[in-house]
């Protein structure tokens, strides 16, 4: 058996700390079940740099607002450490926590074994795609809550698929005026004939619906008020997004072309490898890899031509 892994936390919290004051950042966020005195590292923070305490569920969010700082409850799946920072950061600039050309300090490590990582980052103008929220203008927004929701049942079939099998999945949110334009319904449509309410993704009685319709071939096509409008919905006639990476398929070529065409947002779940993809303007803007198990390789990328 080897030697156990050095925990770094400690110094890693205060090289964080040291960074955020030298690259002027306005925001250091940190996973709070790393931190052992959170007044003590609150007051470290210097003054015009928001504390961000990353949380996995509902009691971290309380020790957050107990020290007056910001929370940010992620999912709790097993994530590489850039899938922890690219989900984190997302989920913060959906909440308003982080905007556009915010320099941030982000900490983060393997689950289970302390914290290892600093990185220094800016938030770049992909995320744009949330400045809207709060101030809709032409077309239909999309409400924060929805599309965390959205993002969060993806994780849950990347990491535990159907029944034990891996399941791909495309979720169309917002726009849906426009979207509908590019739909076709080649299977009965098994939201049909129910009430916007019953059919709402924010209804947790939904979440195992959704799962069970993961398997059917087509897209998921939500408002931006969460209410699903079908499943197994094939798009077409949309303009091209850009040229996507080698290895992706008809699944992400249709989000890419929806977003390229409308004012929406597409979640893609890749079968063969489980990454979760978000993209928008016809642009993929941020990919979140699931971490491959202790002593196993990373997921291959899916072959060509395959729905990914």
């Amino acid at each position: 058996m080897g030697a156990p892994d050095p925990d770094f936390t400690a110094a890693i919290i205060e090289a964080a700390v040291r960074v955020a004051r030298s690259a002027n950042a306005q925001v250091i966020m940190v996973y709070i079940d790393a931190v052992n005195d959170l007044e003590k590292f609150v007051a470290s923070v210097k003054k015009g740099t928001e504390v961000v305490f990353i949380a996995r569920d509902d009691t971290d969010a309380k020790l957050a607002k107990a020290v007056k700082a910001k929370s940010v409850t992620v999912p709790g799946f097993n994530l590489t450490r850039m899938g922890q920072i690219k989900m984190a950061t997302v989920m913060a600039f959906s909440q308003g926590l982080l905007k556009g050309g915010d320099t941030f300090v982000f900490v983060s490590g393997v689950v289970g074994h302390g914290l290892d990582t600093l990185v220094v980052m800016q938030v770049g103008a992909e995320y744009e795609l949330f400045q809207t929220v709060d101030q809709p203008k032409l077309t239909e927004h999309i409400r924060r809550v929805v599309f965390q929701r959205v993002l969060n049942i993806a994780l849950q079939l990347a990491h535990e698929g159907r029944e034990g099998k891996a399941v791909g999945a495309i979720f169309v949110v917002g726009d849906y005026r426009e979207v509908q334009k590019y739909c076709q319904q080649n299977i009965i449509n098994p939201f049909h004939g129910y009430t916007e309410k019953q059919r709402n993704i924010l209804d947790d009685a939904m979440r195992d619906t959704v799962k069970e319709f993961a398997s059917i071939d087509g897209a998921f096509i939500i408002k931006g008020t969460g209410v699903i409008t079908s499943a197994g919905t094939t798009l077409r006639g949309a303009m091209a997004g850009e040229e996507l990476p080698q290895g992706l398929g008809s699944r992400h070529s249709a989000a890419a072309n929806i977003t390229a065409t409308t004012k929406s947002v597409a979640i893609t779940v890749s079968e063969s490898t489980g990454t979760v993809r978000i993209w928008r303007l016809g642009k993929m803007i941020t990919e979140l890899e699931k971490a491959p198990r202790t002593g196993e390789p990373g997921p291959p990328p899916p072959p060509s031509g395959e729905p990914g």
